[in-house]
């Protein structure tokens, strides 16, 4: 049948009913969860005398608490100590494959998911976390969910979900030097408004795709969610069958190229109908910082952050208004006046190998500026083992950046990697909301791990490509 998206094949595929509510009842092969969002749902299992339906497709990992510069066990905080117990006993009890530390395959859930191969084209993916998203980059419907939905995934690998629309997002052309997937997924937000999406799954296409790295599509698919789409996706071709080949749990030998035969089948057809489609030129496309407190509050680094007088929509430039009120900024101000207290490189949006190949290629040979804290934190044990063999801990440390264990780190601060009053950093991660860095008053700027990187050596916003 021809006119069908990646989106229809995949959620067809995977229907068991519709539900008397209009919603589907969708089949979830692959769940992932984590050490926050699943001990309430296995005691919600406890009580109800239930046991984990198809535990062969479920994956845990712990990583949102985790410390990220001393993991000896217990930990000092006592309520991270009890949620790694809980995930401890319950992957035991309920018979789940856990990724801990002992198994060198620990690390942030969207990054180990795709480094293992668990992650595959054609797949409906579903985990305790909002950036679940980033499991489209390999032609999946990967979604976040809540607790109650992490237990209803547990007790019955099924999913109630309302039918989406399909926003195929297509950028064309040559992207200049300097600007990265980072940048790609900060001015679509930008240009869509961070509710642009609701109701949508995006489909990324067009040249810049094509062209792109399996860990920059990461990236984009990642910030899907900060736009307002419920999932976000590249359709699978040679570069996801590259990433993929040889990985622990991808098909081997006979079984690869059948695997391969059927991930391409996925694809969206060439005629495919949208129910929507928008179009950027990549030629357009600068370094981005945001500046605000929403991840769509963004400018080029090249143009001054801009006055709430000249928007139009009240509530939006309330928002504005809001936002240079706790970020002690002014309309007017040049990016490159914004000084920073600290440089953070990691999470589950940029703490990849790729990612940290590029922030080290900046800060080779320069060190970083005086008062700004700046540390790296892979995301996973397996990165980290890689960017030693590559020796970028050293280019780091020499630098003056600290080289951390593998986490969440400070992407939403729920361990000891925290802003400290009103300071002001410069973060590769996915969110600037108020309080999100560990601190009430503390003030985050989103950019890419080469963005950061420069911003520790100059020791306030400055665009990468002057380095």
């Amino acid at each position: 049948m021809a006119k069908r998206t990646l989106y229809n094949k995949v959620w067809d595929a995977h229907t068991v009913t519709t539900l008397p509510t209009g919603q589907t009842q969708l089949f979830i092969g692959l769940h992932l969860i984590h050490e926050v969002t699943s001990p309430q749902a296995f005691d919600m299992l406890r009580e109800r005398g239930l046991k984990v339906a198809y535990p062969q497709r479920t994956f845990a990992t712990m990583d949102h608490i985790v410390p990220t510069r001393n993991q000896k066990r217990p930990f000092t905080d006592s309520e991270a100590e009890q949620m790694m117990q809980a995930i401890e006993l319950n992957t035991k009890e309920f018979g789940v494959n856990f990724f801990d530390f002992a198994s060198g395959r620990q690390g942030v859930v969207h990054i180990i998911g795709p480094e293992l191969g668990l992650t595959q084209p054609g797949q409906t993916i579903a985990c305790g976390d909002s950036h679940t998203s980033t499991h489209g980059a390999f032609g999946t419907l990967a979604f976040g969910i809540g607790t109650s939905q992490v237990r209803d995934v547990l007790a019955t690998q099924c999913l109630a979900m309302d039918p989406m629309k399909v926003r195929r997002i297509e950028i064309n052309g040559q992207l200049k030097s300097g600007v990265t997937p980072k940048d790609v997924a900060l001015y679509i937000i930008n240009r869509l408004g961070v509710k642009g999406g609701l109701g949508y799954a995006y489909e990324y296409a067009g040249e810049v795709f094509d062209r792109m790295s399996m860990e920059g599509r990461m990236t984009v698919c990642n910030m899907s969610i900060e736009g307002g789409a419920r999932a976000g996706y590249v359709n699978p071709d040679q570069t996801t069958f590259d990433y993929l080949k040889g990985r622990e749990y991808v098909p081997q030998g006979q079984a690869w190229e059948s695997a391969v035969a059927r991930w391409k089948a996925w694809a969206s057809d060439a005629d495919a109908e949208y129910d929507d489609v928008v179009r950027f030129d990549a030629s357009k496309i600068e370094p981005m910082v945001t500046w605000g407190v929403t991840p769509g509050q963004s400018v080029s680094v090249l143009q001054p952050l801009p006055a709430p007088s000249t928007i139009a929509d009240a509530g939006e430039r309330q928002s504005l208004e809001l936002a240079y009120q706790h970020m002690k900024l002014k309309p007017g101000q040049k990016p490159d006046e914004i000084a920073i207290n600290v440089a953070f490189i990691g999470s589950c949006t940029n703490g990849r190998i790729e990612d940290l190949r590029a922030a080290a290629s900046v800060v080779k040979g320069r060190h970083v500026a005086k008062g700004v804290e700046a540390f790296v934190v892979p995301g996973s044990m397996k990165v980290r083992e890689q960017a030693m063999k590559e020796g970028l801990d050293k280019v780091f440390q020499e630098a003056g950046f600290e080289w951390r264990l593998a986490g969440c780190s400070m992407c939403l601060a729920m361990n000891p990697d925290q802003l400290k009053g009103d300071q002001i950093s410069a973060s590769s991660s996915n969110r600037n909301f108020i309080g999100r860095q560990g601190s009430p008053t503390g003030r985050t700027l989103l950019m890419s791990p080469a963005m950061v990187a420069a911003a520790a050596i100059a020791g306030h916003v400055v665009d990468v490509r002057t380095f």
